[in-house]
């Protein structure tokens, strides 16, 4: 069993900046890929951004490449989402995700998911 706990929600204006924290407990932290979704009112959960068990690989949504960028630290049990240039469409509940297996754009291949944070960016 693996726990995770988002941090570094909140409001800001557009195009400005944020940076998403998830803390992970339980089994070990650095043999699971890692990824960011995110669910807005009324819409599905999406997928964000990913990163693989020793960082060296990265993928992103097309909605947020060259703007967020995903990064870890296995040291701290810790996986980062630096989301920068933000955009009222960015609004939404983001969600730390363990994989079961290799990193995915699907909800389904997730085998934990933290309890989500609020990101609101005002226009």
């Amino acid at each position: 069993q693996v726990q995770l706990v988002e941090s570094g929600g909140g409001l800001v204006q557009a195009g400005g900046s944020l940076r998403l924290s998830c803390a992970a407990s339980g089994r070990t932290f650095n043999v699971y890929a890692m990824g960011w979704f995110r669910q807005a009112p009324g819409k599905e959960r999406e997928f964000v951004a990913a990163i693989n068990w020793n960082g060296e690989s990265t993928y992103y949504a097309d909605s947020v490449k060259g703007r967020f960028t995903i990064s870890r630290d296995n040291a701290k049990n810790t996986v980062y989402l630096q989301m920068n240039l933000l955009k009222p469409e960015d609004t939404a509940v983001y969600y730390c995700a363990a994989y079961r297996g290799p990193y995915s754009d699907s909800v389904n291949r997730v085998l934990y998911w933290g309890q989500g944070t609020q990101v609101t960016v005002s226009s």
